[in-house]
């Protein structure tokens, strides 16, 4: 499955609701605080089910309809939804008008403590008789409609509600189909929400503020796995190790009894030592150290934000096999932080990598992480006079060069030369001297008429960019 789309409204500095359609890989470019990590988090409350705090709710918006809602293509040819029976999105008219599935939230953020109140698909389904919200009834109220129909000779097993819908809707004739919601909190519609989830992407992910220490909790997942597994593989060696402990402990106990009752038979008459059950991955401590045994946290900065990247990317490989998800979304806040550029561009050509077969999504202010994109993978995000969120996807010059302005370069590859100056009279300098190797016929390039000058606050350098 890929995310098509997400939509995000009364959440964070997103009153309005807003739409962001995704592709493989996919950059956030915008200012701070223009709206980059909300869409991120918000997309990891949706599909990791979280919960919003009291704070998320939009300020002016409407608290009580916080609501998320992901759109996903490339979708599966069979699922299994309420019952071990396989049965398809299409055959329960789970798709929206589009065919695409459309599953969306719903929280109070006006409690101190938000919940969701609704959760559900926008599909295009049928409306005539007993269709309305059949995906909703329970076995028993499936086999009754079955029955009062007359059709139960028409269901191979009536133990499958697959089956008994499918009976129903052939009987049904015209469906009058429409659009619409479909919520999946009541009756049997949390069991088909479940077999909607057990298909939904897996996502991860790494925020661009987290801590970078050897202690870090993203470090020591994989670690306290990798013991775990170990763990595992010598589990019945270690059982023998407990049994033996236990049974020489019992020996000194008994022992200890006997000398006891020597001296007074009152005071007791068994002496048995109690064995908690031991926790064997508690006992191995890891730690992620380098060369010469340095530990990570006492490496630079930019060092040991890599070396989480990775440890990431380990994770995201272990969930996607944890979860059995038949996809990815891989999520990165700035990959680009601490980084020395040579280590920029290896990252982006691993999250280019990793596109091929699962999703990517990152926010950056780099302007070589930008143009190393393709432009229409480009969304830039800003804020209008009012206030408003707004997105544009990039691939066009008017996009392109909001995006330019934003991380403060051209978008595309004309600039041929880049020429810093120490004051405002170096550049007429400049200029003349262009004119008079032309007027003296020598092959030279006119800046006068290229070259397009930056203004710099005072006390700095001015440049000039020649196309």
């Amino acid at each position: 499955m890929r995310l098509k789309q997400v939509k995000i409204r009364n959440f964070r500095c997103y009153k309005d609701e807003i739409a962001i359609n995704l592709d493989d890989i996919t950059a956030l470019i915008g200012r701070n605080d223009a709206g980059k990590s909300t869409v991120m988090e918000a997309l990891d409350l949706f599909l990791n089910d979280g919960l919003p705090d009291k704070h998320d709710a939009s300020k002016g918006g409407n608290a009580q309809d916080l609501a998320i809602t992901c759109i996903f293509d490339e979708l599966p040819e069979t699922l299994v939804l309420d019952q071990k029976a396989y049965t398809t999105l299409q055959d329960e008219y789970l798709l929206n008008a589009d065919g695409f599935l459309e599953v969306y939230k719903i929280f109070n953020g006006a409690l101190d403590k938000p919940k969701l109140t609704n959760q559900g698909v926008v599909s295009f389904f049928p409306t005539n008789n007993e269709l309305n919200n059949l995906i909703c009834q329970n076995n028993q109220d499936l086999k009754s409609i079955v029955e009062r129909l007359g059709i139960g000779d028409d269901v191979e097993d009536k133990k499958v509600n697959a089956q008994l819908r499918a009976a129903i809707r052939n009987h049904a004739g015209e469906l009058n189909l429409q659009s619409g919601t479909i919520s999946l909190m009541e009756g049997n519609g949390p069991s088909i929400w479940k077999g909607i989830q057990a298909i939904l992407p897996a996502f991860a992910l790494f925020k661009s503020d987290r801590a970078s220490t050897d202690q870090d909790a993203e470090a020591q997942d994989p670690l306290k796995t990798a013991i775990k597994e170990a763990i595992k593989e010598k589990e019945a060696e270690l059982n023998q190790l407990s049994e033996y402990v236990e049974k020489e402990v019992s020996k000194i106990a008994d022992l200890t009894l006997s000398k006891l009752k020597e001296m007074d038979p009152t005071l007791a008459n068994t002496l048995k030592p109690t064995f908690a059950k031991p926790n064997w991955s508690t006992v191995f401590k890891a730690s992620i150290t380098g060369d010469e045994d340095i530990p990570i946290n006492k490496r630079g900065s930019g060092v040991r934000r890599l070396i989480l990247l990775n440890f990431f990317r380990a994770k995201a490989e272990k969930l996607l096999r944890e979860k059995k998800k038949s996809s990815v979304i891989m999520a990165v806040e700035e990959p680009e932080t601490s980084q020395h550029p040579r280590n920029q561009r290896l990252l982006l050509a691993a999250l280019s990598e990793i596109s091929v077969y699962d999703q990517v999504i990152i926010t950056t202010h780099t302007p070589m992480l930008a143009r190393s994109m393709p432009a229409q993978s480009l969304r830039y995000i800003y804020s209008e006079d009012n206030g408003d969120r707004k997105i544009v996807e990039g691939g066009n010059d008017e996009t392109n060069k909001l995006i330019a302005d934003s991380l403060g370069v051209l978008p595309d590859h004309s600039v041929k030369l880049f020429i810093g100056v120490e004051g405002k009279h170096d550049i007429p300098f400049l200029k003349n001297m262009s004119k008079v190797f032309i007027n003296a016929g020598e092959d030279a390039l006119d800046l006068e008429k290229m070259v397009s000058v930056r203004a710099n606050p005072p006390n700095r350098k001015q440049t000039g960019l020649i196309s």
